[in-house]
């Protein structure tokens, strides 16, 4: 529908319509610029986007999961530090009260 159309039909009959289900799309010069839907319509499109987005998370995460864990010990020898020094750090820093 044009923006004159759509103009022509006031808020008040695109809202009706939108109420009974129509998606209305408005265009200028001949491409889509708006669109008016019902609420529960963008409720349920925001429903599926949250859902794809999670879907996609899990896809990306499956495909790039090796099966390889490695142990926190060793995670933090790899950065160049022993549990024993951090530990000691922490307790000094909180015995100073820098938390």
């Amino acid at each position: 529908m044009s923006v004159t159309a759509a103009s022509g039909r006031g808020v008040a009959g695109l809202v009706k319509d939108a109420e009974l289900g129509e998606d209305i799309i408005v265009e200028r010069h001949g491409r889509p610029v708006a669109a008016v839907i019902s609420v529960e319509h963008f409720d349920e499109l925001h429903r599926v986007r949250a859902d794809l987005f999670a879907a996609a998370l899990i896809l990306a995460r499956e495909l790039s999961d090796t099966g390889s864990r490695i142990d926190v010990d060793d995670a933090i020898a790899a950065f160049g530090f022993d549990r024993a020094e951090l530990e000691a750090e922490l307790d000094a820093d909180l015995a100073a009260g820098r938390e």
